[in-house]
């Protein structure tokens, strides 16, 4: 793969469940957490946590958010890293959010009333697909 499309990046985010999300703590600490995570047609990264986390109180704070995926198993160095900005979906955006979540993870139906469960989207501002397995590397910046 040569020229990597959005496509070839969704499906490479797709074949994934976790990641590893970074944020920024009150006191300007770095802060980073695996969560389990789905991902929409236009790329907005979605997973649930309780309200009580250092990544809720950081991103209610501060809602840039950089998350990493991929690069977990042995032998394939392919990532995603992605920027963006996180808020907390509601109403019809949060069920349509939701349904999506529990098509990947059903346990989240379940999840979704433990006290101060959240939903938290990391809408992107930009990504990068770097590939390793290939020699040159293979490296593509997306803005969105």
């Amino acid at each position: 793969m040569t020229h990597v499309t959005r496509a070839d990046v969704l499906t490479f985010m797709r074949r994934h469940s976790l990641a590893v999300q970074a944020s920024v703590s009150p006191a300007g600490a770095p802060q980073a957490a695996i969560v389990g995570f789905i991902v929409t047609d236009d790329f907005e990264v979605v997973f649930d946590t309780i309200d009580t986390t250092r990544k809720v109180v950081n991103l209610r704070r501060h809602a840039r958010c950089a998350l990493v995926i991929g690069g977990m198993v042995n032998g394939d160095e392919r990532t995603v890293q992605l920027e963006g900005i996180a808020d907390e979906p509601s109403g019809a955006d949060l069920e349509r959010l939701k349904e999506a979540y529990f098509a990947r993870f059903p346990d989240g139906r379940d999840r979704q009333h433990w006290p101060g469960l959240t939903y938290i989207r990391v809408q992107p501002r930009w990504l990068r697909f770097s590939d390793f397995n290939q020699s040159p590397p293979v490296i593509a910046e997306f803005a969105f």
